[in-house]
């Protein structure tokens, strides 16, 4: 089977105002739909980032691919890291780590490997899993992802969810996703509010759900010296604690210093950065995502070592539709060292999608494997054009937390180890 075809659709979608350490989370995410089509007409579906750079890599990679055969995993790899040359992508908002040559061909090639496996999978009438090696669970547990946020977003109506501004927001925006998904655990993204304040909100959790893992991510806001304090203060609390503090050298200063692991999906990105972390004691546990690790195939490699080197594993979200999802939990599935449930976006987007209804859903807190070959979820193509119309219409090019906040805040500067 040779590749004969590739679409490329950029998507927008709704979403909430959604609060971190860089901002504010505009009305609009964006997201590229990928479409790989065989001479004997199989296809598959990949997604990724929207964001105008990429969408451009992307728009140069798909012609390098045209012929090559759909089971040659290098030979694609080639292709890409061909046309992405020096290349490097940088995170403007940056709560994915820095950026390399290596995680910008990893993140063009991502979407084309994942399309490449749906086919390879529909072809075999094989699940995605079973061509990762095998699902060791046949359903895998997600956490409730809360986020500090505003009613609504400035000059439209309150959405659904509600203000989240203080301990008791949090709590009850825990409630309304563990009743409504079944979520099992439970992780906040912090540095938002001054540290103290975050440490509150993580004991009204505790005091509202005194069963379940706790996690809580400030996207590398505060200084060692202060992760060292709410490390302290949330002993006995916490699963882990997830980045508190910038770059490798500050994670290395809080690690053996707090009595729970620190874990990371920002200054461990990319395959150079595994040697120093594990030298310096950074983590202890890594957070993937087959988005920018290169794909899923790149991900078991990436599992591997962390089990080679006895870190712990769980695995990173960002503003996603269900072709992620999908992908996302074949290779959840076929990871046997996955030791944290994974995180989602997937209930901000409040049904959103472009993929047909009934293939993915969420059974107390995890999502079973798709039962049918490849990914196991076909595209929605009428949903495809409304979320394409979207991006046509909302003028919105690239993911700015930052710019969007300072519309509202002229004085806002993200919070890179402020406090």
């Amino acid at each position: 089977m040779r590749i004969r075809e590739i679409h490329l659709t950029p998507v927008a979608f709704r979403d909430p105002p959604l609060l971190n350490a860089s901002g504010v989370h505009e009305p609009w995410a964006l997201r590229t739909i990928v479409e790989v089509i065989t001479d004997d007409g199989l296809s598959g579906l990949g997604e990724t980032y929207g964001d105008r750079s990429h969408l451009e890599r992307l728009r140069a990679a798909a012609p390098a691919l045209i012929g090559v055969e759909v089971h040659a995993h290098h030979a694609q790899y080639a292709a890409v890291a061909a046309t992405v040359g020096g290349d490097v992508f940088v995170d403007q908002h940056g709560l994915t780590g820095a950026g390399s040559n290596q995680k910008t061909v990893d993140a063009v090639f991502s979407p084309f490997e994942v399309a490449c496996l749906d086919i390879r999978g529909k072809a075999a009438g094989l699940r995605v899993a079973d061509l990762l090696g095998g699902p060791v669970r046949e359903a895998v547990p997600y956490s409730a992802y809360l986020f500090y946020k505003w009613a609504g977003h400035p000059g439209e109506d309150e959405d659904r969810f509600g203000a989240a501004l203080d301990p008791e927001g949090i709590a009850a925006q825990a409630r309304l996703f563990v009743e409504e998904y079944g979520f099992g655990s439970i992780k906040l993204k912090g540095g938002v509010l001054p540290p103290d304040e975050e440490i509150e909100a993580v004991h009204a959790l505790r005091e509202a759900f005194p069963d379940l893992p706790l996690r809580i991510d400030p996207n590398a806001a505060w200084t060692p010296e202060t992760s060292i304090r709410v490390g302290r203060a949330l002993d006995g609390v916490l699963e882990y604690l997830e980045d508190p503090a910038p770059e490798i050298e500050g994670m290395a200063k809080v690690a053996p210093e707090v009595p729970m692991k620190l874990a990371t999906n920002m200054c461990v990105v990319t395959h150079a950065h595994l040697p120093p972390a594990l030298a310096q004691g950074a983590i202890g546990v890594l957070l993937t995502d087959h988005h920018y690790w290169g794909g899923l195939l790149r991900s078991t490699q990436v599992a591997a070592l962390c089990d080679t080197f006895g870190l712990e594993l769980s695995m990173h979200s960002n503003t996603h539709l269900g072709i992620s999802l999908a992908a996302m939990t074949h290779l959840a599935a076929a990871v046997p060292n996955l030791n944290h449930a994974c995180d989602t976006h997937t209930p901000w987007q409040q049904g959103q999608d472009v993929v047909v209804p009934g293939a993915l859903r969420f059974v107390e807190g995890a999502v079973p494997l798709p039962e049918a070959p490849g990914l196991g979820v076909a595209l929605d193509r009428d949903a495809l054009g409304a979320l394409h119309e979207n991006y046509l219409r909302c003028g919105v090019e690239r993911r700015d937390d930052t710019a969007y906040m300072r519309r509202f805040d002229p004085t806002f500067q993200p919070k890179r180890a402020h406090w």
